[in-house]
């Protein structure tokens, strides 16, 4: 038997059964389409449709091959104490749906096992189905003995969905370790409690329906579905007893190892801490990968747990500050190859992690400290459910952190008392929030209170309706009720039908006229004060309005458009961002005006201009499919199991409002929309931005919001390239371009104001010698950029001197040397030249120049040559 590494054997299982005839298909989500599943946890999840017959398998393969990524936490509170349970694993497995079936199964089982992994025949065994007697003539004929072969019972040996439904039996392949793990029972065989005999491959035979009467009916296709643990599997070829002994893990187990300054083997407290960190590090990986984020209920709770368990037993070893991000380096390093996903969402992997290390790292001795005085006060052996809630609500801690704590030191928690004081938090949070609502209609008054009372709710007919006959049920100003208004009063208009939408839900309330056949009054805004209740703000023009009158209610049907189209967009939106963006998005809150729209929604980091631009794409792509709206009351029940999206944070009834777009959006909503998504036109992003702690906001317009956004843009664009003189499409370029160019521009003024400076001249005319003429001269590097400042520079500084003299000066720019020599004509006069000087110096810096004798410039190719012709300068005149 022959050393495999964990990859290898991975790609061996699939390469094997590709060739089989198999498709090989890649892991699915740890979020499962399945929404009565939690989190993936088999390899047959994703292929839950096509055993049901909801999809079909291109002709060309005889079924699937797949290392399925999976998480499990039913057994959290073991992981870490055996060598064989784990939260994340990977699951090998292959899948018929009708295509081969037992025969082919064992015998391609059998043959991989044996020829591929060489794992010695003799150390198989095989456990059947006590009725299954088909199975085990298929392995007899395979080579297997009879005496490596067991029938157990249903419990072990037969599966089933549930109590009705596709089952059947299964026969599973156990390696025998030898008989120093066993029990030392005579009669000791697969199935036994013991360590001997380690299975490691299932195989399933889906060929029955279980009936309610418990009998089993043939399916019309037989299927196959079989899972080997990939770390299970590892462990029997690496020749190691534990899964955390295999390659991938041990190196997990090393990252822990050099954190905390400790050495595997050494200390079984510290091992088991060890194993708990390299197995949790690997599940909050790929769950952060797969868009799960921490949360307090749901999949997000479980990555909490695992991430706080890790902490927690970091720091029982001494490993302090953030550290799970040099486990994520070396499982990306291990497994990024075989899963891109967690290279992909690196950075969301590291800020996140980050984030809860932070949040949790904060309190974390602080909770430690308030549990270690909690069970020094102890008189008995059970922590009060009231300290166990101030470490959940105070502290951050899980009750089952807690929970094992105290368990180490032989101490329960009091669970019942826990619980009712979290259902206590929760009927606080219930009255604190009904009396936040209280508040907030309580600007408008009591009055709209005892409206409500007296008249009822407003019957409203705006989803249909665009204008309605009504009467004036009540009339209400500066917060009490009156019997009138008249020209140029401004008040509220209760009445009995309206077609008016009041502002809730983000979307803004109608506007448009109340009028009689002598009164029109404009209706500014609609409110809601009371639920039920619409109460129309109006400014009266002419006439008057009196409770009672029988009024004609119209609303601004354009604006109304404008608002039913950026609603539907925001849901469009809303799809498009979690299509791009994940699952994690959702909405938090809106606005939506005739004029523009406003999304908040989770995330954790600003959004990039390519998804901003794909969520655009993906909106618009939807939007101009042409797809007619369907909207219709249900259950709240119903809507939730058909995947509808509910809002975060939102209410609902018994019976809810359902707007869809086709297949693409599904939200609950009370508000009104467009009756296809074409009527949108276009919508654009305008802005995205951070709202708080991972919360962003994009800003938006569509249709004709959209079109006077792109006008004006436009228009900016035009005028720009008017001033520019370029086409419209080289404006960036041009600009770019005169940016650069004004950046060197304010640079070279900055320089040559640095070296006119009163600091900067003092030095070099402090540098000046005399010359073999008497004259002074100063010879010296200068930070000149060009000509024009070198020129500048000797007329400051022949002001300066204050005498006649000279001076020679080098500079360079962009690597190229630039030489010039100048003097008074006293100077030359006593026999200083600049051109014949420049001449001389030239070749030094390989390029050559000239001028007058007061004058005189060159530049040159090589600026390492520039101190040797600032010494021929001090040869030929010093």
């Amino acid at each position: 038997m022959e050393y495999m590494t964990t990859a290898e054997i991975r790609e061996k299982y699939l390469s094997y059964f590709e060739e089989k005839g198999c498709k090989r298909m890649p892991s699915s989500s740890l979020i499962p389409d399945d929404p009565s599943l939690l989190l993936t946890s088999a390899g047959m999840v994703q292929f839950k449709p096509y055993f049901l017959h909801q999809k079909q398998l291109d002709d060309a393969y005889i079924g699937t091959t797949t290392v399925q990524k999976c998480v499990r936490t039913n057994d959290i509170d073991i992981i870490g104490t055996t060598g064989r349970h784990l939260s994340f694993f990977e699951m090998l497995g292959n899948f018929s749906f009708g295509k081969y079936f037992k025969k082919e199964m064992c015998a391609w089982a059998y043959d991989f096992s044996v020829n591929v992994l060489k794992l010695p025949a003799e150390k198989l065994y095989f456990t059947v189905f006590e009725d299954d007697d088909e199975t085990i003539e298929i392995w007899k004929s395979l080579g297997v003995p009879e005496s490596h072969i067991s029938k157990l019972g249903e419990d072990d040996n037969f599966w089933r969905a549930g109590p009705t439904g596709p089952c059947g039996p299964c026969s599973e392949i156990y390696f025998d370790q030898g008989p120093e793990f066993g029990c030392g029972h005579p009669d000791c065989a697969p199935g036994c409690d013991c360590d001997r005999f380690l299975e490691y491959w299932n195989c399933v035979f889906t060929q029955y329906d279980g009936q309610e009467d418990g009998t089993l009916a043939p399916l019309p296709t037989k299927n196959i579905d079989t899972g080997m643990g990939l770390e299970r599997i590892a462990a029997i070829m690496q020749g190691v007893q534990s899964n955390y002994e295999t390659d991938v893990l041990r190196s997990l187990v090393a990252v822990g190892e050099r954190l905390a300054g400790v050495t595997y083997g050494e200390n079984p407290e510290a091992d088991l801490s060890l194993r708990i960190i390299a197995d949790h590090s690997r599940a909050v990986t790929f769950m952060i990968a797969d868009g799960i984020l921490p949360s307090n209920e749901g999949r997000g709770y479980v990555l909490r747990r695992l991430l706080r368990r890790a902490i927690m037993k970091a720091h029982l070893i001494g490993i302090e500050g953030p550290f799970l991000n040099d486990y994520v380096d070396e499982i990306v390093r291990l497994m990024g190859h075989v899963y891109p996903e967690i290279i992909e969402n690196r950075e969301l992997e590291r800020k996140l992690i980050l984030a809860e290390e932070d949040r949790f790292g904060a309190t974390l001795r602080q909770g430690q400290a308030y549990l270690e005085d909690a069970l020094a006060q102890l008189s008995g052996a059970v922590l009060s459910g009231e300290a166990a809630f101030k470490l959940h609500d105070t502290y951050g801690f899980p009750v089952e952190v807690t929970s094992e704590m105290c368990a180490s030191r032989g101490v329960t928690v009091d669970m019942e008392a826990f619980e009712r004081c979290m259902e206590e938090q929760r009927e606080r949070a219930r009255a604190a929030g009904a009396k936040d609502a209280e508040a907030a209609w309580s600007t408008y008054g009591g009055v709209h209170a005892d409206v409500l009372k007296e008249v009822g709710p407003t019957k409203f007919v705006g989803y249909a309706e665009v204008e309605a006959e009504a009467h004036v049920l009540a009339l209400i100003a500066n917060g009490s009720r009156v019997n009138a208004l008249s020209a140029g009063e401004e008040g509220e208009v209760v009445l009995d039908v309206t077609p008016f939408y009041a502002e809730m839900g983000g979307e803004v309330g109608d506007t448009g006229v109340i009028a009689t056949a002598d009164m029109v009054a404009q209706v500014i805004d609609a409110q809601a004060p009371e639920k039920g209740l619409v109460c129309h703000r109006v400014k009266v023009g002419s006439g008057a309005l009196h409770v009672g009158d029988a009024v004609l209610a119209s609303l601004d049907q354009e604006r109304r458009a404008r608002i039913t189209r950026n609603h539907t967009a925001t849901h469009i939106l809303h799809a498009a961002l979690r299509r791009v963006l994940g699952d994690h998005v959702k909405q938090a809150g809106s606005y939506v005006g005739p004029d523009r729209l406003r999304f908040d929604f989770t995330h954790f980091e600003a959004m990039t201009p390519e998804q901003i631009a794909e969520v655009e794409r993906v909106a618009n792509a939807e939007i101009m499919r042409a797809i007619p709206m369907s909207i219709y009351e249900t259950s709240l029940d119903e809507a939730r199991a058909a995947g509808v999206t509910a809002l975060f944070g939102e209410k609902y009834g018994e019976r809810v409002r359902v707007v869809e777009a086709g297949e693409f959006s599904r939200e609950l909503c009370g508000g009104c929309h467009v009756g296809n998504t074409a009527e949108i036109g276009l919508v654009k992003i305008t802005s995205e931005s951070s709202v708080g702690a991972n919360l962003r906001r994009i800003e938006a317009v569509s249709s004709y919001g959209a079109l006077e956004y792109l006008n004006r843009v436009e228009a900016e664009l035009k005028e720009t390239a008017a001033t520019l003189k370029v086409p419209l499409f080289d404006v960036s370029e041009r600009t770019a371009a005169n940016l650069k160019t004004m950046k060197e521009i304010q640079q070279k003024a900055k320089r040559t104001k640095e070296t006119v400076s009163d600091d900067g001249i003092s030095k070099l005319v402090a540098a000046a010698v005399p010359s073999k003429a008497g004259y002074p001269v100063i010879i010296a590097r200068a930070d000149v950029q060009d000509g024009g400042m070198m020129r500048t520079l000797w007329d400051v500084v022949r002001a300066r001197m204050g005498e006649p003299g000279a001076m020679v000066i080098a500079g360079e720019k962009d690597g190229k040397p630039l030489l010039m020599a100048a003097g008074t004509d006293e100077a030359v006069a006593a026999g200083f030249n600049a051109g014949a000087l420049i001449k001389e110096m030239g070749p030094c810096v390989k390029g050559g120049g000239g001028g007058k004798p007061t004058m005189a410039q060159a530049g040159g190719k090589d600026a390492s040559g520039i101190d040797a012709a600032l010494e021929v300068a001090r040869k030929t005149l010093l």
